[in-house]
């Protein structure tokens, strides 16, 4: 895929999620997709063949964030503080950029897909920047070295997961940036 393909594909998407929060998910139509990413109806169906398939693509908005954090930490900041950092610009994008219920429902797909889960896919930014967190914590001797790394990812990755997860089941009625 080149370098403008995929671009055009992350375009349409970051479009598609800001116009399901600022309109909701059922008054989107595709035309309005296509008119916000100044893209065309043919570049829209070349990469999705409906509305539906965008719930799929929650995955593009969390690891362009992540890309974006991997490049731009402050290395000398505290491994513990980055880990803070990372999962405040992760609360704070879903707050501000994905609706709940949408979340909800995507969850809710992750769990009863029999096909790939994204979120669990460990090659994801999400992935290679707690791995390089964490393994600066371990040299720093800030972590513990007993539990092996991919113990470590799992373990905080499944914590965010939770935390996300009950903010769903409280309907967004709490801040999940502050909680």
């Amino acid at each position: 895929m080149s370098i403008k393909t995929k671009s055009t594909k992350i375009i349409i998407v970051e479009a598609a999620w800001d116009l399901f929060y600022k309109k909701g998910y059922e008054y989107t139509t595709i035309d309005d997709i296509v008119e916000a990413s100044h893209t065309s109806k043919g570049s829209f169906y070349h990469y999705f063949r409906s509305k539906s398939e965008l719930l799929g693509t929650i995955t593009f908005l969390f690891d362009e964030m992540n890309e974006r954090l991997i490049n731009g930490l402050d290395r000398s900041s505290n491994p513990v503080r980055k880990l803070i950092f990372i999962t405040e610009e992760l609360f704070n994008m879903i707050e501000n950029r994905i609706p709940e219920a949408l979340l909800a429902e995507y969850m809710a797909l992750q769990i009863t897909t029999k096909g790939a889960r994204t979120f669990l896919e460990s090659d994801r930014a999400y992935y290679r920047l707690l791995r390089q967190i964490f393994t600066e914590g371990q040299e720093q001797g800030i972590f513990t070295e007993d539990l092996r790394m991919n113990e470590l990812i799992r373990a905080f990755a499944t914590f965010e997961r939770g935390v996300v997860y009950d903010w769903c089941l409280a309907r967004g009625n709490y801040t999940l940036t502050e909680y």
